[in-house]
C-alpha cells in the first residue's frame, strides 16, 4: 500500500486550540467523532469543553453548540468572562448556541419507554441552525439521573454516541467519575472513540491537576499523567516530557562573568544552551556566582530571567552591590528581570507554566533558578525531579542556558543533590567550606563540564568588593592551605625568598670585590714583571757594549805593538 493511501486512511484530527493538548494527542480530538472527558467534580471538565468550543470559533472559524444540563447560559457566560471570552457576542453573531436543558430528577417518573429522541431533535435543530462543527454535552449523567433501569441508560447512551457520529460533528461529552469506573454508568468510555480523564489531587496541602488520555482509537498519543493548569488564559497542559532528546546544540561559548573561572573552563566559559549547576552549603557564594553570570549576560546585551525562590529581588540587588555587582542598571535597561515567588505559593506545575509564559514573553538567553533545592517545598521529590526534567528539556530545546543553584544541607553527602538531577547537568561546580586554624574558607572546583577540557584544580573562592576572586591555594609538602594559613605560609616563603636573595647579593658583592682586588694584584705583578724584563734588557745591552769596547781596545793595542794577528782571532 502506498504512502499516499496510508495518509488518506489515517484518522483526521480536530485541533482543540488548548495549549499542550494538541501536542499530546498528536493533532487534536478525532474529527467527526465523540470524546469523553471524565473526572471528579471541579476538575475542569466544563471549562475544557467550553475552551474547545471557544477556540474552535475564534481560531478555526467553526461554529459550535454547547448543551448544558447543570448551568444556565448566563452562569456559563459569567464563569468564563474572567478568561476574556465573551459568549454573548459569540451567540449574537450566531457562531455559538448555548442551550440549557433543565432536568429535575424528582419530576421524572419511569413509565413506559424512555429515549432521547426529543434531545436529538432539539440538538439537531441547534446544530443545523448555525452549521455547527463542534458540540459539547455537559454533563451527560444528568440525562439519566432519575432512571434506575441501567439497561435503558446503556442503550440510550450508545444511541447518543452513534447519533453524534452520524451528524458529523466533533463532540465532547463530559461525565462524572464512578466509584470503580471512569464514569458513573461505566458505559461511556466503551462507546467513545477518545477518553480523557481529568484528576484533581491534593498532596500535603498542595493541589495538582492531572490529565491522562486513557483511550484514543486509531491514533498514537501520549500515555503519561500530564499536569495541567487553569489560569487566566484557560487550560494549559504541560506535555514537555514528550520533547525528544534531539535538540540542536552549539559550540558557542559564553563567559561565566569571572575571568579565572572562564580560564578553568578551557579559557572560554560555558557552552551556550547548556545546563549549569552549582552546589554548596549555605553562605558559600552560590547566588553571587549566579549574579556574576547574570551580569555577564546583560553586558553582552542579552536578556536574563532570574527566578528567585528564596530572596526578594531588592535583597539580592542590595547584597550583590556589596561585592561590586551592579544589577539595577540592567533591570532599568530591561535586560534583567526578576521573578520572585515562594515555592509554596502554588504547585510546581503552576510554577512551570509561569516560567514557560515568562520565557515566551521575555525571550531570555539565560535563565537562573535560585535555588532549585527549594522546589521540594512545592511538591514531592519525584514531582520536583519531573519539574526540572521538563524545565531543562524546554530550555535546551530553545537554546537557553540555565544556571541552577542548589543548597546542600549540613551533614549531607557532597557531590549529590537532594532532588537527584545532577546527571542532567552539563557543568557542575561546587563550593565547600574548609575549616582550619580557627577559620572557615571557601574552596571551589569543577566536578564536571561535558565536552570541554577543564581544570581539575582546587581554588580558594574569595568574596571581595570587586566580586568573586578565585585564588590558587597553597600546595606543598603534602598540605593544602587556604585563608590566613595560606597567607602566613605565603609570607614565610616570601621572607625566605627575600633572605636568600639578600645572601646571594652579599656573596655577589664579595665576589666582585675579590675579583677587583685580584685584578689589581695581577696588574701590579704584571707591571713588576715588565720592569724586571726591562732591567734584564738593559743589562744585556750594557754587557754587549762592554764586550764591544773590550774588543776595540785589544785591536788598538795590537796595532800599536805592530803585532801580527790573524783576522778573526782578535
Amino acid at each position: 500500500m502506498s504512502k499516499t493511501t496510508l495518509a488518506k486512511n489515517q484518522l483526521r484530527k480536530c485541533p482543540t486550540g488548548i495549549k499542550g493538548l494538541d501536542e499530546i494527542t498528536d493533532g487534536g480530538l478525532p474529527l467527526g467523532r465523540t470524546t469523553l472527558i471524565c473526572g471528579t467534580a471541579g476538575c475542569g471538565k466544563t471549562l475544557m469543553g467550553m475552551e474547545f468550543i471557544v477556540r474552535g470559533i475564534l481560531d478555526y472559524s467553526e461554529s459550535a453548540v454547547f448543551m448544558a444540563f447543570e448551568e444556565t447560559a448566563a452562569e456559563l457566560t459569567q464563569n468564563v468572562a474572567s478568561l476574556g471570552w465573551d459568549l454573548d457576542e459569540l451567540t449574537a453573531t450566531e457562531k455559538l448556541s448555548i442551550d440549557y436543558v433543565y432536568i429535575d430528577p424528582q419530576e421524572i417518573e419511569e413509565t413506559g419507554d424512555y429515549d432521547l429522541e426529543a434531545l436529538f431533535i432539539r440538538l439537531g435543530s441547534a446544530i443545523d441552525a448555525i452549521g455547527a462543527k463542534r458540540v459539547v454535552l455537559d454533563t451527560v449523567e444528568v440525562l439519566f439521573s432519575g432512571l434506575s433501569n441501567t439497561a435503558i441508560v446503556r442503550a440510550e447512551l450508545r444511541r447518543l454516541f452513534r447519533w453524534l457520529k452520524t451528524k458529523g460533528v466533533t463532540a465532547i461529552v463530559t461525565g462524572e467519575k464512578g466509584e470503580n469506573s471512569l464514569t458513573r454508568y461505566g458505559i461511556e468510555e466503551y462507546v467513545s472513540d477518545c477518553v480523557i480523564r481529568l484528576d484533581h489531587r491534593l498532596y500535603e496541602d498542595i493541589s495538582t491537576r492531572k490529565l491522562q488520555i486513557v483511550k484514543y482509537r486509531g491514533s498514537s498519543h501520549g500515555t503519561n499523567d500530564y499536569p495541567f493548569l487553569i489560569n487566566s488564559d484557560g487550560i494549559t497542559v504541560l506535555p514537555i516530557t514528550s520533547v525528544g532528546l534531539d535538540h540542536t546544540v552549539t559550540h558557542e561559548r559564553i563567559s561565566s562573568g569571572i575571568e579565572r573561572l572562564d580560564t578553568m573552563l578551557g579559557g572560554e566559559g560555558y557552552f551556550r544552551g547548556s545546563s549549569i549547576l552549582i552546589t554548596g552549603t549555605a553562605g558559600t557564594g552560590k547566588t553571587t556566582l549566579a549574579a556574576h553570570f547574570a551580569e555577564a549576560t546583560c553586558r553582552r546585551g542579552e536578556r536574563c530571567l532570574y527566578f528567585a525562590f528564596e530572596e526578594a529581588p531588592q535583597q539580592i540587588i542590595r547584597n550583590m552591590q556589596s561585592v561590586g555587582i551592579n544589577l539595577p542598571e540592567f533591570v532599568n535597561q530591561g535586560l534583567l528581570r526578576f521573578q520572585a515567588r515562594r515555592p509554596t505559593a502554588y504547585g510546581l506545575e503552576m510554577h512551570l507554566v509561569q516560567i514557560h509564559s515568562l520565557i515566551k514573553a521575555f525571550q531570555p538567553t539565560v535563565v537562573i533558578i535560585d535555588p532549585m533545592s527549594n522546589l521540594t517545598m512545592g511538591g514531592t521529590l519525584l514531582q520536583a525531579k519531573a519539574f526540572l526534567f521538563r524545565l531543562i528539556d524546554l530550555l535546551k530545546s530553545q537554546q537557553i542556558t540555565v544556571f541552577l543553584t542548589n543548597l546542600i544541607q549540613g551533614g549531607m553527602l557532597v557531590e549529590q543533590t537532594e532532588i537527584g538531577v545532577s546527571s542532567l547537568m552539563d557543568t557542575w561546580l561546587e563550593v565547600r567550606f574548609v575549616e582550619s586554624n580557627g577559620e572557615r574558607n571557601r574552596v571551589f572546583f569543577i566536578l564536571k563540564s561535558r565536552g570541554m577540557e577543564h581544570s581539575n584544580q582546587v581554588r580558594e573562592l574569595k568574596l571581595t568588593k570587586q566580586g568573586v576572586e578565585l585564588v590558587d591555594v597553597y600546595l606543598g609538602e603534602g598540605i593544602v592551605l587556604t585563608g590566613t594559613a595560606r597567607r602566613i605560609q605565603a609570607e614565610k616563603e616570601k621572607a625566605v625568598k627575600l633572605t636568600r636573595k639578600q645572601e646571594f647579593e652579599r656573596k655577589r658583592r664579595n665576589f666582585a670585590r675579590q675579583k677587583a682586588i685580584i685584578h689589581s694584584q695581577i696588574t701590579a705583578l704584571q707591571a713588576q714583571l715588565e720592569r724586571e724584563e726591562e732591567n734584564i734588557e738593559e743589562m744585556m745591552q750594557e754587557e754587549q757594549s762592554h764586550q764591544d769596547n773590550l774588543q776595540q781596545n785589544r785591536v788598538a793595542i795590537a796595532q800599536l805593538r805592530q803585532a801580527d794577528f790573524i783576522q778573526g782571532n782578535e
